[in-house]
């Protein structure tokens, strides 16, 4: 097995043209698994089944290996096996059946109704201030990512009828409301860009020197309109995105919808929010019924 694995590893560097990093990476999963595999004496490739390699993410699980690096260590398995195959080493992969335990979702953090008020109640006395509220607005407003909204254009803005169009993963695109106040932020920003820029610019927010604004640029205004409104928290663009969509379903209850607003692939995306509504409901509960209250 060793033997094989090294020339695994010079197929990955010549033909494959992998990275010192990546193959190094590739180098410590497998000599994991030889390293099991010779704990119960087995060094010939057809000798492995999938139960073997079963007992082996279970080890590894049990020392502490999240799911995500499990899925990692079972890809690098099962890339040897495949190689295996195509030379005529092996006659089956053992790792193909074999799942991975999932790793545990975190909840995405948000902001409540009222903090989202207070951050976004800045004094539009500048061009920039200005700009940096209809950003802020149109995030909390419509749900978008930070690279729809950096790479936003006019022509995919219609204010008549108060809809955004974005293209947004894997290339989907989706038309996204404009509420009403992020509607009315938008135009007064476009009337103040022109101290940035002329308005043959095509991009909807613009740098200070008139290019398309960067991601990190939005991150940093945004942190600092935090700090400067008093909150306590680190709040990002993300977080806007987190809150519409939590503030969404808790309100209508329709996790299609909000599936469809996000731009979701996938409506088990969609799904993280309801345990959000969920949890909000749970603390109601906790405080205001008689039974579950604390004495």
């Amino acid at each position: 097995m060793k033997a094989h694995a090294d020339k695994f590893f010079v197929y990955l560097k010549n033909e494959r043209g992998l990275s010192a990093r990546t193959l190094q990476a590739y180098r410590r999963d497998l000599d994991q698994l030889l390293q099991f595999l010779a704990t119960v004496e087995i060094d010939q490739p057809e000798l492995v089944t999938q139960h073997h390699i079963r007992a082996f993410i279970a080890q590894r699980h049990r020392e502490g290996l999240g799911g995500k690096s499990l899925q990692r260590l079972l890809s690098a398995v099962r890339s040897f096996y495949k190689w295996m195959l195509r030379e005529g080493i092996a006659r089956n992969n053992p790792a193909t059946p074999v799942r991975a335990p999932k790793s545990p979702r975190h909840l995405p953090a948000t902001l409540d109704a009222d903090t989202i008020g207070q951050l976004l109640d800045i004094p539009c006395d500048t061009p920039l201030a200005i700009r940096d509220k209809a950003i802020m607005e149109l995030f909390y407003s419509s749900g978008l990512r930070l690279t729809e909204l950096a790479t936003l254009k006019w022509d995919q803005v219609d204010l008549g009828s108060g809809m955004v169009t974005v293209t947004g993963k894997g290339n989907r695109s989706r038309m996204v409301p404009i509420g009403r106040i992020a509607a009315e932020a938008l135009v007064e920003w476009r009337k103040a860009r022109v101290k940035f820029t002329s308005f043959e610019q095509p991009y909807v927010f613009v740098s200070q020197r008139g290019n398309p604004i960067a991601t990190r640029t939005i991150q940093m205004r945004i942190r600092y309109w935090a700090k400067r409104q008093g909150m306590p928290q680190n709040i990002y663009p993300h977080l806007l995105r987190h809150s519409f969509a939590s503030h969404m379903l808790e309100s209508s209850g329709d996790l299609r919808a909000v599936q469809e607003l996000l731009g979701h692939a996938d409506i088990s995306t969609t799904q993280v929010y309801t345990h959000l509504d969920f949890q909000h409901l749970a603390k109601v509960y906790d405080k205001a019924h008689p039974r579950a209250k604390k004495k």
